[in-house]
């Protein structure tokens, strides 16, 4: 997902993509994936864990062979689409083979542990490899480096996940899976139709009729059946509830900020996407042993103490990052040219990511009864893409809206340059040393007063979301971790 980023400005000049079809490259993908994931993870109930999680997988290899020899951006629109649909298959098959290989909590928390620590080194590497494969091959080579990666977790799965047949009398309900898909990718729709400067206010009316009816109707058919395919007892049970909102909370944290810090590394400061990767990669950095530790400390302390200090530490890591960026803050001296000063930021922003990461994982696993993981690991995935989407989306759009609000541009310079610090840079290109020099200290003031309101954003609501979390502990003060929600099979 995040490789595209490092290769988007490549292959569209390749492919000679518009600027729609820039968006709908990025955007098929999510809008696909998110209304897939819960009808995917529940059928995985039925079909069997390792089975959709083999299925998914030959889905995505080819789907990536695809797309790194698409001839046109038609083309390669349909195949991201086509990896969301392998996507949506095997990653809530990945946490629910976590849950029914490992019966041991303890084993069980330190699997998650490892699980939330790839994902996230994953999503740091991206951009790096990324950089790495541009300077050295053409742009498909960041789809078709996914067909190793296939292979390889192929044999592994054979050899290693456990098999069974899931539940085959359990019957899946297709309509509800159309509608939850319809009122899923209608609200992803709309929250980036919403967050476009240019936005189209017929097209996010249509999205939230279709989120609102699509969503409406699945709730009440759920109601009405024996098997749902989503009980919604489940979220009854605040330790859930508490570790999806932690889950989306950080997503949506960490997705805005890595969008405008790796910005500001390259428009800002100069540096190219490889160097931009390598040190926002220092977010993994912290969390990849974060994440493995608190596997071990779940089942000591309970997911609510780490899911609390995680958000509180990664709101304080945002907050350091912030002060430690050069030139933003006044009363902090340093020099501009040293952006590795945010380097100790991003680690306690990536410690306290792994933490609550993991004990998110492990509060919404672990209070799951075994015969619902599919259901419980769809609903967490769900969380994941509506967070990360909905803070690239907002922060990202907040980022440039204040920027096109507050820059002054000198006389003479082309209204244009206001839209984005991109256009602003563009223009500076063909004027004069003087004036070129004026607009982009302009256009750097303009958004650093945009990157600073989108970090202290990121840095306000994952304080609330530790307050929130604290609040919901409170209240469940007592219940044993493994305890899970009771949710009954229906009578025979």
């Amino acid at each position: 997902m995040t490789v595209l980023y490092t290769a988007l400005p490549t292959l569209t000049t390749e492919l000679g993509a518009d600027a729609s079809q820039k968006l709908w490259i990025i955007n098929a993908y999510p809008l696909v994936m998110a209304g897939l994931l819960l009808g995917a993870g529940t059928l995985g109930d039925r079909v069997g864990h390792r089975r959709m999680f083999l299925a998914g997988l030959v889905v995505f290899g080819t789907a990536s062979a695809i797309a790194a020899s698409a001839p046109n951006p038609a083309a390669l629109i349909a195949a991201r689409a086509l990896l969301a649909v392998g996507a949506a298959a095997m990653m809530p098959a990945t946490l629910s083979l976590i849950r029914v290989t490992f019966t041991d909590e303890r084993e069980r928390n330190i699997a998650i542990g490892v699980w939330g620590s790839m994902a996230v080194a994953g999503s740091a590497l991206g951009p790096i490899v990324g950089g790495l494969l541009l300077e050295h091959f053409w742009w498909g080579s960041v789809f078709l480096i996914n067909v190793p990666v296939v292979v390889v977790a192929l044999v592994a799965a054979v050899l290693l996940a456990p098999g069974g047949s899931g539940h085959a009398d359990r019957p899946w309900d297709a309509v509800a899976s159309a509608q939850v898909m319809a009122g899923l990718v209608g609200l992803v729709y709309a929250i980036k139709e919403a967050a476009r400067p240019d936005r189209e206010p017929t097209h996010l009316a249509i999205a939230l009729v279709v989120a609102a009816i699509g969503l409406t109707l699945f709730a009440r058919r759920q109601r009405r059946q024996e098997d749902p395919l989503l009980d919604f007892r489940l979220l009854r049970d605040r330790r859930i509830v508490s570790g999806v909102l932690a889950a989306g909370l950080a997503m949506f944290a960490n997705a805005g900020i890595q969008l405008v810090l790796t910005q500001r590394l390259q428009l800002v400061a100069g540096w190219s996407p490889l160097e931009s990767g390598l040190l926002v990669a220092a977010f993994a950095g912290g969390a990849l042993p974060a994440g493995v530790v608190a596997g071990g400390l779940v089942h000591r302390l309970g997911p609510a103490p780490l899911i609390v200090g995680g958000l509180a530490a990664n709101a304080a890591g945002t907050l350091l990052t912030l002060l430690l960026t050069p030139g933003v803050v006044p009363f902090v001296d340093i020099h501009p040219d040293h952006m590795a000063w945010t380097i100790p930021g991003m680690l306690v922003a990536g410690v306290g990511m792994g933490l609550a990461m993991t004990a998110a994982s492990a509060s919404i696993m672990g209070n799951a009864p075994a015969h619902r993981a599919g259901m419980a690991a769809s609903v967490e995935e769900v969380s994941y893409e509506l967070g990360s989407l909905t803070g690239v989306a907002i922060l990202g759009s907040v980022l440039t809206s204040l920027y096109t609000a507050t820059v002054q541009l000198p006389a003479g310079v082309d209204e244009s340059a206001a839209d984005s610090l991109d256009a602003g840079l563009a223009a500076a290109g063909g004027l004069p040393a003087d004036q070129a020099a004026g607009l982009l200290d302009a256009a750097h003031a303009a958004f650093d007063h945009g990157y600073t309101t989108t970090l202290l954003i990121a840095t306000v609501a994952l304080a609330l979301g530790s307050a929130l979390a604290a609040r919901l502990a409170a209240r469940h003060n007592g219940v044993r971790q493994d305890q899970p929600t009771q949710v009954t099979e229906p009578a025979a």
